[in-house]
């Protein structure tokens, strides 16, 4: 049994710290003002906040005027992965790692513009079979416009009860065009991992990284081996990321000793350098991603490729290599923002430039589905069988 690490990563480096009480100055007005130049800064936003709360023409919710503050400092950073997180966003943050909720299944960014980018639809879940695709631009929810300067609270208007519908008005840059999609929301179970054999080979399509994942990987894989499969297929399309924990330990299982991923700070100190151990699967591989293979699903495509462990197929990667740590603060709020970078073994940093595939094969652009059931017309999956059967 390969090691266990404890250390919990969502798309980002989860670094949970401690806080005491905060304090700020107790005077709020100009005349009162020091030349100290923090004390200062902590006496504008009193002013500020006070001036809004006896001035402003309407009445003010000084909860959410405070949430705003916090949320309008993180956002000047101009950094669509930081965020000040509510106490619901960080229940939000918890779903992505426990693998049950409530929604249509899909994973969501924001881009540079401050829109919302859809990174990809879980597989089978209502988002994938009503036809929402990697790339598009969620603009409005129930005709309401969404920004992802606000991701979270757009995310939450996405959610809702089993059986109910919401409408989605997506841009599909691809096609120029803008339509509205109706979508019945559903449990949302992620099984993270499909396996299946084609012929004498083994297949594998992990579609998320969260804490389950690394167990059912191993089983699926155990249950190959069983089946004495001559090459295995990786399927990492459409996987968003994860956990790195996870990740680093599915790597583990696949690559001989060496490093995995390595990260460092803007001072170029490294914060965390996963290795591999002696023991793998030596079997030949060919690893399927796109353009919603990302962030976690990007460090285990390019450690593979790296090690020359096996031979990447599809289209050209998300491109995430940045980390964010999270910090709670004791109210159950918390602050999200990126801290370092990372690399894969030969210290490459994949950020805004993803992964391009060994062979590249893009899909046809009405295909319905991807995966075992969809092999017909998945050429892609056609094309990692045939390389493995040479």
């Amino acid at each position: 049994m390969k090691k266990i690490r404890n250390i919990i990563i969502v798309l980002i480096l989860l670094v949970f710290t401690n806080y005491g009480t905060f304090k700020l100055a107790s005077s709020g007005y100009f005349y009162n003002l020091t030349k100290d130049e923090e004390k200062m800064h902590l006496q504008k936003m009193k002013f500020l906040e006070k001036k809004v709360e006896d001035d402003f023409l309407y009445k003010v919710d000084k909860e959410k005027l405070r949430q705003g503050e916090l949320k309008g400092m993180v956002a000047s950073l101009g950094d669509p992965y930081s965020e000040y997180l509510t106490l619901e966003d960080f229940d939000a943050l918890a779903e992505q790692t426990n693998g049950k909720f409530f929604g249509i299944g899909v994973s969501v960014s924001s881009n540079e513009e401050g829109q919302i980018l859809v990174i990809a639809p879980i597989k089978d879940t209502p988002a994938e079979k009503v036809g929402i695709k990697t790339g598009d631009l969620i603009l409005k929810v129930n005709g309401e416009p969404v920004s992802g300067n606000d991701l979270q609270a757009a995310v939450a208007k996405i959610k809702g009860d089993k059986g109910t519908s919401v409408k989605i008005t997506i841009y599909r840059p691809s096609t120029k065009e803008t339509k509205d999609i109706d979508v019945k929301r559903d449990e949302i179970k992620l099984e993270t991992v499909i396996s299946n054999t084609i012929k004498d080979l083994g297949y594998i399509g992990i579609t998320q990284f969260n804490d389950n994942t690394y167990d059912e990987f191993t089983k699926a894989l155990n249950n190959l081996k069983e089946k004495n499969v001559k090459g295995l297929i990786i399927d990492l399309r459409g996987n968003p990321g994860g956990t790195v924990d996870s990740v680093e330990k599915i790597a583990n299982e696949l690559l001989p000793e060496g490093t995995i991923v390595s990260a460092k700070n803007r001072d170029g100190q490294v914060v965390f350098d996963y290795k591999s151990d002696k023991e793998y699967v030596n079997l030949p591989m060919a690893v399927l991603i796109n353009g919603g293979s990302a962030s976690a699903s990007e460090i285990l495509a390019g450690a593979i490729r790296d090690f020359k462990m096996g031979t990447l197929i599809g289209e050209k990667s998300f491109g995430k290599g940045i980390v964010q740590s999270v910090f709670p603060f004791p109210d159950g709020s918390g602050l999200k923002i990126t801290t370092s970078e990372y690399f894969t073994p030969s210290g490459e940093n994949i950020h805004k430039k993803g992964i391009k595939p060994d062979i590249e094969v893009k899909l046809p652009e009405n295909v319905k589905g991807i995966g075992i059931e969809h092999l017909d017309t998945d050429n892609q999956l056609k094309k990692a069988i045939e390389v493995l059967e040479k």
